[in-house]
């Protein structure tokens, strides 16, 4: 990345990651990464059932993606606090490098939402990167300012009260909703409604935007699910309780989300409340799993060694496969537009692949040289 790199990053460690960095979760996360390039360049709407996310209420393994990484991101900084604190750092210290570092983060988002549109009058606002940057500098000041029952009391807070906001608040120009309009209605809820006024022109959609502003407030629910996780797997418990714990509460929270569901539909482009609960489910479930095959029974080989090189530079892999995403774009690639003819979804699978390949060469060649940079 070059000179660049240099302006966005904090610093160029030339040492290998922390040796008491989760093996686990570094698996996790890198498996995270790899899914979100391949689902992120399907090239056709045709794609196989679970590399596309839902039109709308519902979800396929694509709408679990997003919120994996969220929930890493919360697990990821109670490991990076704590190891801070405990070297003599000041909260405020760390208050001021999670600002400049979530800024960065969001600029970066924002210069890569540039690329697509480099009209002023259309440039996106919103993103993925935005969203985790904002999500993480409110759940990183939650964490260090709040012991483990506010942070429960903040989650059910967040949640609760967005639930309220979008059953309860009437929609401007259309009413109360599930009594004037239908509950969650795509383009007349109120989430929808807040990103037209500030952010018209400046979205995903016409009408609205997955990663919108009143969406984020659940979003930080699910970071601090990611929290309470990596404050468990602090505790001086065995492994073995660990890892149930981990499991029966994943399995506690697919019911809750799913329950909830009925009355609050799960819903990725509102990131609602229960799927809040779904998601971080299905990411306890998900790391239980990794920590029992990996961190108890090691079972360790050339299967993790991809995911783990992914996991330790992951937002640098998120960041080539938007720009390597956009070089090796479909109609540049006709051999896959070609196979696509008698099979899109094949087609459109093989260049995702291809992207992640692409992806995956830079990043590999910074692992072999212990190169990890860190926004």
């Amino acid at each position: 990345m070059g000179t660049a790199a240099e302006t966005v990053v904090d610093r160029v460690e030339q040492t290998s990651p922390a040796k008491n960095r989760l093996f686990s979760l570094d698996l996790f996360r890198g498996i995270t990464m790899a899914a979100m390039i391949v689902v992120n360049n399907q090239s056709s709407e045709q794609a196989y059932w679970p590399l596309r996310h839902a039109e709308w209420n519902g979800w396929t393994p694509t709408d679990l993606i997003f919120p994996f990484f969220l929930f890493i991101v919360g697990v990821s900084l109670v490991f990076s606090f704590q190891g801070r604190l405990h070297r003599g750092e000041s909260r405020r210290t760390l208050i001021l490098h999670t600002i400049r570092r979530s800024a960065v983060l969001f600029l970066i988002g924002l210069l890569l939402n540039g690329m697509a549109s480099l009209q002023p009058s259309t440039w996106r606002i919103p993103g993925v990167l935005q969203r985790i940057a904002i999500a993480y500098c409110i759940a990183s000041v939650i964490t260090l300012y709040s012991g483990t029952r506010a942070r429960v009391v903040w989650i059910a807070v967040l949640t609760v009260g967005y639930w309220a906001i979008m059953r309860f608040v009437p929609v401007p120009g259309h009413g109360v909703p599930s009594v004037d309009v239908p509950l969650l209605h795509p383009d007349f809820n109120l989430a929808a409604y807040l990103d037209r006024k500030l952010m018209l022109g400046h979205m995903w959609e016409k009408t609205r935007d997955p990663e919108g502003l009143l969406s984020t407030i659940p979003a930080v629910a699910t970071a601090l699910c990611g929290v309470l996780t990596g404050e468990w797997l602090q505790t001086k418990r065995t492994p073995v309780k660990k890892v149930v714990g981990l499991f029966v509460a994943g399995v506690l929270g697919v019911i809750a989300g799913d329950v909830w569901g009925h009355w609050f539909p799960i819903n990725k482009n509102l990131w609602t409340s229960s799927y809040v609960l779904f998601t971080a489910g299905g990411a306890l479930i998900c790391l239980a799993l990794c920590c029992w095959v990996t961190d108890i029974k090691l079972h360790r080989g050339w299967w993790t060694k991809p995911f783990l090189i992914l996991g330790t530079n992951a937002i640098t892999a998120y960041i080539l496969s938007q720009l390597i995403g956009g070089w090796f774009g479909w109609d540049h690639l006709f051999a896959f537009k070609h196979l696509a003819i008698s099979s899109p979804a094949l087609g459109s699978l093989f260049h995702s692949v291809l992207i992640l390949c692409l992806c995956f060469l830079p990043i590999w060649w910074m692992y072999s040289r212990k190169i990890f940079l860190k926004v």
